[in-house]
Formats: C-alpha cells, sequence, structure tokens
C-alpha cells in the first residue's frame, strides 16, 4: 500500500510536467463527496440536534449557528452556518445573510477578548471547486490569526500544532458570547 501523504512530482504525469510538488490526501475525502446533497449525512444539519456541548456549537441565533470547527487552522476556528442546508450564499435568504454577518461580527469581538486574536480570515469557499470540503451546506470560516502561527511544522511535520483543547475553546468562547436578549447589541461581550 502507498503512503497516503506521499507526494508525487509531476514528471511522472502523462502530461506536460510542471512546477507543483502534489502532496496526497485521501483521508481527506470524507469531506469531499460524503454527504453531498444528503440531509441526513451533513453534520451541519445534524449538528443542531445535538447538544452544544456534543455538537461544539458556541451561539444560535434564529436562522443561523456558530460552531467550532472539528478540525481548526487556529485555536478558536469558528463556522457559522445556517441551519437551512442550502448549498450556495446566492441561495441563502436576507434573514440568513443577514444573521450570518451579526454572528461573525460577534464572533470576531468575542475572539478578540477570549483568545486575544491580532488578525482574522474570514471567508466561504463555495462548491467543489471551490474548495468547500462540504458543499451541499453552507458554511463562513472565521479563523483567528496570532503573529508567528505559521510555521513550519504544517509543511514539514505535517503537523498542525493546536495549543487549546477544542472543548475549552468552545466553553470559553460560549461564556463569552452576549446573552441572547444581548444579541441585538454585538459590542456587548461578558470578559472570562
Amino acid at each position: 500500500m502507498s503512503d497516503p501523504a506521499a507526494t508525487e512530482a509531476s514528471g511522472d504525469f502523462a502530461a506536460v510536467p510542471d512546477a507543483f510538488q502534489r502532496l496526497w490526501t485521501p483521508h481527506r475525502a470524507v469531506y469531499v463527496g460524503q454527504g453531498q446533497g444528503a440531509h441526513d449525512d451533513c453534520p451541519f444539519c445534524e449538528a443542531p440536534s445535538k447538544s452544544d456541548d456534543d455538537a461544539l456549537i458556541v451561539a444560535r441565533g434564529e436562522h443561523a449557528y456558530v460552531v467550532l470547527n472539528l478540525f481548526p487552522y487556529n485555536p478558536g476556528h469558528l463556522l457559522v452556518c445556517p441551519y437551512r442546508h442550502v448549498a450556495t450564499y446566492d441561495l441563502a435568504t436576507v434573514d440568513e445573510v443577514t444573521e450570518i454577518a451579526a454572528l461573525t461580527q460577534i464572533a470576531m469581538r468575542v475572539l478578540t477578548v477570549v483568545s486575544r486574536a491580532q488578525g482574522f480570515n474570514i471567508g466561504m469557499n463555495q462548491g467543489q471547486v471551490g474548495g468547500a470540503g462540504i458543499a451541499e451546506h453552507l458554511h463562513q470560516h472565521i479563523v483567528p490569526r496570532y503573529g508567528g502561527d505559521s510555521n513550519f511544522f504544517p509543511i514539514i511535520a505535517e503537523t498542525k500544532a493546536v495549543t487549546r483543547l477544542l472543548g475549552d475553546v468552545r466553553a470559553a468562547v460560549a461564556e463569552a458570547w452576549p446573552a441572547t436578549d444581548r444579541a441585538s447589541d454585538p459590542s456587548t461581550t461578558r470578559e472570562s
């Protein structure tokens, strides 16, 4: 059996070689194609029916919710998902888009307080060719960034150093999240 994290030089391909090395990651295939179009297999459809602790949900709104990414790029990597199983941003309702935006702003404020985030990457990969791991359910990434948070580990050592356990991060972010009755004023957060 070949090494699942093996690289292949472009000179080994049948086509014209290019300058890229390919790092094959078949273990990620469970996110690309599994459950696509099937609500029963969609983790973003299943999460709201679980407890917040079990699903790593940080906050619930009327049209969308915030959940910790199970495989974070950095501690505090959050996803904002509509409850409705919808694939792309243009198919989301005005209410869903509005709440996704509001929850994103609150998440940034909370992560700035709780984790002392120094910056953020925010974005949506839409469609399988657009890089979405779960292409059939819209979700926005909120990745807190810190000075020196990237190093050689992911590239050379095939390891991502994540400094906090998911449960601990979820608890801290959920504790600092504004109370439901204060959600209309996202500038208010409780410090932990």
